[in-house]
């Protein structure tokens, strides 16, 4: 089986939107990671996509983009998905996202009765990222 996750550090957003009651944290570049089972390697790509969250409340200043993504937490339900999203993502229920921002000071925190992910277009390779003896990686 093959696994897909965004990697939240250095993934760049282009706007993060509240339209009513729905927030959009719009990725124009979210870093994609694929791990195949079996395989020590991954390799990185990128795609745009939004990360939607229903029935949203802001508890804390929405920023102005572009922004660049430092890491953060994406919880659903029972799980806390730290400094990652997973591939795909669509769930009902408890939402909550805590995202930090390169240049600003406080983290986005919104609360949801759901999130997912709509990803557009199709994922554009960048690298294969290898492990090394001493058990760190290295993109190639």
């Amino acid at each position: 089986m093959d696994t897909v996750s965004i990697d939240l550090n250095g993934s760049q957003i282009a706007a993060i939107d509240l339209e009513g009651r729905q927030l959009k944290v719009r990725f124009s570049r979210a870093y994609l990671v694929k791990t195949m089972t079996g395989s020590n390697e991954r390799t990185r790509w990128w795609q745009a996509g939004d990360l939607v969250i229903d029935e949203a409340e802001a508890l804390s200043p929405i920023p102005t983009g572009p922004l660049v993504c430092v890491g953060g937490d994406v919880d659903e339900n029972i799980y806390t998905y730290r400094n990652m999203i997973p591939v795909p993502l669509s769930s009902r229920g408890h939402a909550r996202i805590l995202l930090h921002f390169e240049g600003v000071a406080d983290p986005l925190v919104v609360t949801g009765s759901g999130a997912r992910l709509e990803m557009r277009d199709v994922p554009k390779y960048i690298e294969h990222i290898r492990p090394q003896a001493d058990g760190t990686s290295r993109a190639s």
